[in-house]
């Protein structure tokens, strides 16, 4: 009753006496992603220094490029000197990277210090994020003249000075100027084309943003809304599913740290955790390219598969590497519960876990995380085959029994149960070590079901959670930060905004750009 009793009053605050905060970001360090991604466009290297930089923490809304996370260790400026100088080795050692790099050479009529100056201004501008003059460029052009002086080529100087560029602090750190006062304001469109391009490319700002930008044009909200659409068509918006989806829906997981037992399921191939990786990929980048609805992670018809994961799930008739396209056969499937990847992802090397099944939907699907289990609680045994007869459904329900357990285990293990039917590498059965699978559960509130089939339906009756969580998980990671009261406004806002459109996700991303903490920041904490 006290519950219910919060619950009903959390929901009639009043939105409008919230102080307006657009809130403010830490200085940001780029992530081992956004390293990859900006060294790519910058010289066009198609490998990832970043792999080898310690892994980034994940902060508030379980992103790693949250700002209060991004620290910087003394190993890390080992590394950056390191990855600097292996970028430029491969760019300058392809004679079309090399070309792409020195558009201008010393001639008749351009002395090597001009032609030097005009490659740095010009490379030193997108690694910024700002338009750099030719005095800011001095600082570079001392390095490039100390290597002529001491007998180097032209190459290896512009090498030398566009390592200075790479180690420099404006281009590992993404900062904002303060301006004065304790009031909102809004950041310059420099700044805007940074959080915009780090949203949706995981990369610096092209041409046409630092064009906009430089014309004090970009914060309009018809041109803004204009170069959203055009990044979002642009193939490089396939990293707001790798690094956005990934984390939030787990399948990143798959790159390292999901590894079933060998032994038990040798079909887990490399070909295999690659295709699994792939399929919730592919099917975000699709909802954002054609601007599908986001309720289709929930429930879907269709899916993206190729021989290797076709093969897995039992689909005949799917040919190819490629993974494409494919209308789903029956209900067994659809969404990311019917994933094999993200079913891998949340369960134990040797059998399922109803346990952190259940804790995924509640937790990254509608936002309802429950609380984490007590010093005490115990654990359940490693495999599902128990020589005592027991099936691990019945030994998880004695553990339920246990008074500190039940209430978590009430609302996790019922969901989890439902999703029975998928093995720990998420293939579809019907019995488990001789004897058959129980996919029934029945949630607190008395709602009943049996098998995938029936939890996706009660889940799509859960949109309202569903979509406050997706909003809140691409707000923080849009803004590098986590989400804090005063952003409940613009989390209703885009929430309404995007049942009202039908969820399709596009509406979600414009909202989100178009909104007052993405467009605006402050200086220090502002007192109510």
């Amino acid at each position: 009753r006290l519950a219910k009793w919060l619950e009903d009053n959390a929901t009639r605050i009043d939105l409008s006496a919230i102080p307006k905060d657009p809130g403010r970001v830490t200085i940001r360090r780029l992530n081992r992603s956004e390293y990859n991604h900006t060294v790519r466009d910058l010289f066009g290297v198609d490998f990832r220094p970043g792999k080898n930089f310690p892994a980034d923490g994940a902060g508030g809304g379980g992103f790693t490029n949250n700002a209060d996370t991004l620290f910087l260790p003394p190993i890390l400026m080992e590394n950056y000197l390191e990855a600097a100088g292996s970028v430029l080795d491969q760019a300058f050692a392809n004679e079309k990277l090399r070309a792409r790099i020195l558009f201008v050479e010393p001639s008749d009529t351009l002395s090597p210090e001009d032609a030097a100056r005009k490659i740095l201004v010009h490379f030193s501008s997108f690694a910024f994020r700002r338009y750099v003059t030719d005095p800011e460029a001095e600082r570079f052009m001392g390095l490039f003249k100390k290597t002529i002086e001491n007998g180097g080529g032209f190459d290896q100087a512009m090498k030398l000075a566009l390592k200075a560029v790479l180690i420099s602090p404006r281009f590992l750190f993404r900062a904002e100027k303060d301006q004065p006062g304790n009031e909102p304001y809004r950041v310059d469109d420099f700044e805007l084309a940074s959080r915009l391009s780090y949203f949706l490319w995981a990369s610096m700002p092209d041409k046409n943003l630092l064009a906009l930008a430089a014309q004090d044009k970009l914060h309009e909200p018809k041109t803004l809304a204009a170069e959203v659409t055009r990044m979002l068509d642009d193939p490089k918006a396939l990293a707001l599913a790798q690094e956005f989806a990934g984390q939030w829906l787990g399948f990143d997981a798959l790159r390292e740290l999901v590894n079933p037992d060998k032994e038990r399921f040798p079909e887990f191939t490399f070909a295999l955790r690659v295709s699994m990786y792939q399929e919730p990929l592919q099917v975000f980048n699709a909802l954002v390219a054609e601007n599908r609805s986001l309720l289709e992670l929930l429930d879907s018809n269709t899916t993206f598969l190729n021989d290797t994961l076709a093969k897995h799930y039992g689909i005949p008739g799917v040919t190819g590497s490629k993974l494409q396209r494919v209308a789903l056969p029956n209900r067994q499937r659809g969404g990311v519960l019917g994933m094999a990847g993200i079913l891998t992802a949340t369960s134990f090397p040797l059998r399922t876990s109803p346990v952190l099944r259940g804790r995924y939907v509640l937790d990254e699907l509608l936002g309802t995380p429950p609380p984490p289990p007590p010093p005490d609680a115990g654990s359940l045994p490693a495999d599902d085959r128990q020589p005592d007869g027991l099936t691990f459904r019945q030994r998880l329900e004695e553990h339920r029994q246990r008074t500190e357990c039940a209430g978590c285990h009430q609302r996790m293990d019922p969901i989890g149960f439902g999703l029975e039917n998928f093995d720990p590498i998420g293939r579809w059965r019907t019995q488990n070590d001789g004897k058959p699978v129980d996919a029934s559960g029945e949630l607190p509130d008395g709602g009943k079901f049996d098998g995938p089939e029936a939890l996706r339906k009660i889940l799509l009756e859960k949109r309202d959670d569903f979509t406050r969580n997706t909003v809140e998980k691409m707000l923080a990671y849009a803004l590098g930060r986590g989400v804090e009261y005063y952003d409940l406004p613009t989390v209703q806002s885009l929430g309404d905004d995007l049942a009202k459109n039908d969820y399709r996700v596009r509406t979600l991303i414009h909202g989100i750009t178009q909104s007052f903490p993405f467009q605006y920041r402050r200086n220090d904490p502002i007192e109510n």
